[in-house]
């Protein structure tokens, strides 16, 4: 459809710099790392005081990070998998979409820790800077898939998430995504600062071609 850092407007015959670009992903890019890597000490720092039951409780330590997290950055950072625990974390259209896109990359090849895609759209409320980063199955997450736990363990997950799915991965996999949102109210500026929208229409930014 369209090609690796391709551009395409609706009536405009110019765009955005190569740097420009880069920096409309840059911070996303910083925020969606950031998320992992505190996930990740976290559920290490779990794993290493209870095991499989002191994972039990990071969904919720998952939510707050993510609002800390978009708090810093300004963005909009969640998590979200169609295997989800919480039933907060079930991809839109979109974002279940995005994560496909990811799936076919892997299989194509691309390694599971860089894959990432972005773009901006157009929504009723103005631009909106869509960004989704793969979140690749690492061998200590199938610590908590159930067909690893005790019985006892097993009694409590389903106690505590009775719409539980996050069952059936193995390493490596795409086993969701790190969607960011950064909305304008404003239709004009978009991040980062002194980047602005061409005034003869919109544009879409796609990373990659599936």
């Amino acid at each position: 459809l369209i090609a690796l850092g391709t551009v395409l407007f609706a009536g405009c015959t110019t765009g955005p710099t190569a740097d420009e670009q880069a920096a409309m992903v840059e911070t996303a890019r910083k925020a969606s790392a950031m998320l992992a890597q505190t996930l990740g000490g976290e559920l290490k720092n779990a794993m290493a005081g209870k095991g499989p039951e002191g994972t039990l409780r990071l969904q919720d330590a998952a939510s707050q990070i993510a609002a800390d997290v978009s708090k810093r950055f300004g963005m909009d950072v969640k998590r979200v998998s169609p295997k989800n625990r919480n039933p907060a974390g079930v991809p839109d259209a979109r974002e279940a979409g995005a994560q496909a896109g990811l799936e076919k990359r892997l299989a194509a090849g691309e390694m599971p820790g860089t894959l990432d895609a972005w773009q901006v759209v157009t929504a009723p409320t103005g631009k909106v800077f869509r960004y989704a980063r793969a979140s690749p199955t690492q061998p200590l997450c199938l610590s908590g898939d159930p067909a690893a736990m005790a019985e006892g363990v097993k009694a409590r997950l389903a106690a505590d998430y009775p719409l539980d799915k996050a069952t059936g991965y193995s390493a490596g996999m795409v086993r969701g995504i790190i969607p960011i949102n950064r909305p304008r109210d404003d239709d004009v500026k978009f991040a980062p600062e002194g980047f602005s929208f061409p005034a003869c229409g919109r544009f879409l930014l796609l990373k990659s071609v599936n």
